[in-house]
């Protein structure tokens, strides 16, 4: 029986020009680059310069992914961005984004599940796409996160950049079988208890300012590998799929001990694991684009790839989605 599924047609992406390396930060807080480089696997981040809001990422991704997808900016009818750092509080960045490209029709709107955005806002692109309300969507996650970061505290200023990835997605029919092109299965999850575990202490409905990032690193540490490692799990008992099946695990990019710590529950070879981290930092809802575009640029994946995302963020949310390139 024929379906639909929401086939990726083009993948882009944004980095700031500006590069941080750690001993740029090792002259603004009490750190080095052994230590940042032991405990997170980072080496430098690319922040916005001042004149460049979130949105402007956004776009430079979404017009890079619109080219290389052969697809007309007037033909996208659906918009959707993840972010945690929008440009304003209202409207919404995607919103922004839709007029940069010139999109006059259909709906834009954002997504805020911090660093699972990206993850949330292509299950949700799916299944618009798959009911039949929208045909063409461009998914995009872009972060501006050099601005909630607070620069004195050493534990959390050296993990985050700056950046903006897009994937360019059409529904299609086909057979419906694991063969096919396009999305395959999306888990998505929530749990609202950790939320003092990762936030940001501020907020306009509350302090009536921007805030900075909070984190307990050790806690989050210690749930990541579990929650994530079961979502993927349901997601390949959805699909009949085992982790050897997998061509290319794109996974989140927080910090180097939980990439490893999930990819040797799950089994996943070390060779087939797109790591960013070290260039790049934790760009949050950005990372998996930006990964899945070094990925493309690389030819590490090419049509027919079984690719597997998964990501975690500050609520705590997580989730995993499967794609046939």
């Amino acid at each position: 029986m024929a379906v639909i599924r929401s086939v990726i047609r083009g993948v882009g992406a944004y980095l700031p020009k500006r590069i941080l390396t750690n001993a740029d930060i090792a002259k603004i807080v009490d750190t080095t680059d052994d230590w940042i480089i032991e405990r997170t696997g980072i080496r430098s981040r690319h922040i916005a310069d001042d004149k460049e809001a979130t949105s402007d990422l956004g776009i430079a991704a979404a017009r890079q992914a619109l080219v290389r997808s052969g697809i007309d900016a007037s033909d996208i009818d659906l918009v959707i961005c993840a972010t945690a750092t929008p440009d304003r509080t209202f409207p919404a960045t995607a919103v922004r984004i839709q007029a940069g490209l010139g999109i006059t029709q259909g709906a834009a709107f954002d997504v805020q599940a911090v660093c699972s955005g990206f993850v949330y806002a292509l299950t949700i692109a799916d299944n618009f796409l798959k009911c039949g309300q929208f045909k063409r969507a461009i998914v995009i996650g872009a972060e501006t996160f050099s601005r909630i970061l607070d620069w004195s505290d050493r534990t959390t200023c050296v993990l985050f950049g700056d950046g903006a990835g897009a994937l360019v997605l059409e529904a299609q029919s086909h057979s419906g079988t694991n063969a096919d092109r396009g999305i395959l299965s999306t888990r998505i999850r929530a749990d609202g208890r950790y939320e003092d575990l990762l936030y940001v202490d501020g907020g306009p409905g509350s302090t009536k300012t921007v805030g900075h990032l909070r984190m307990n690193g050790r806690e989050v540490f210690r749930h990541a590998v579990q929650k994530i490692s079961g979502v993927i799990e349901e997601t390949l008992v959805d699909t009949h799929f085992a982790a050897e099946d997998i061509d290319l695990f794109v996974p989140h990019q927080a910090n180097a001990r939980i990439l490893d710590g999930v990819a040797r529950k799950l089994g996943v070879s070390p060779e087939k694991i797109v790591m960013t981290l070290s260039r790049h930092g934790n760009t949050s809802a950005a990372s998996i684009p930006l990964a899945l575009n070094q990925a493309f640029e690389e030819h590490r994946i090419r049509e027919g790839s079984l690719v597997l995302m998964e990501a975690m963020g500050g609520g705590f949310t997580w989730g995993a989605a499967l794609a046939r390139w």
